[in-house]
């Protein structure tokens, strides 16, 4: 598994419909450590919303990780209401009306957690046990 930021230039482009929460934890210390070492890893966020239940949104694309059939792979960590949540299109795709449509790989989407959250704790050194 390989992450590529995606700066705010291109934000719009990377997401799709199709991203759904993997997780959540309510960790106001953790949001705030997972902020600050992205911000010294990456710099400035995605993407930031306005209002105060939403700060910060790092997204990622995925390189290296089977997700056929879907075309790509986009995970996003951000904090939403005192709570780190990570998400992801991950077993998803959308259909030719652009509706979110299962995929036969939704039933691994914990393993992808898994993956994911031991790529972050080696990469950024964030303490994600979810």
């Amino acid at each position: 598994m390989q992450l590529e930021f995606v700066p705010v230039e291109e934000f719009y482009f990377a997401l799709t419909l199709a991203v759904r929460t993997l997780s959540e934890v309510t960790d106001p210390e953790l949001v705030q450590q997972t902020r600050q070492r992205l911000q010294e890893k990456l710099g400035e966020p995605s993407t930031v919303a306005a209002a105060k239940q939403n700060t910060f949104n790092y997204v990622f694309r995925v390189h290296d990780y089977d997700n056929s059939p879907a075309p790509q792979l986009v995970v996003s960590i951000a904090d939403w209401q005192d709570k780190l949540r990570l998400s992801s299109d991950f077993g998803w795709m959308l259909d030719a009306e652009r509706k979110p449509v299962r995929t036969e790989r939704f039933e691994q989407r914990q393993e992808f957690t898994h993956a994911l959250c031991v790529y972050l704790q080696d990469r950024f050194g964030l303490p994600l046990n979810l």
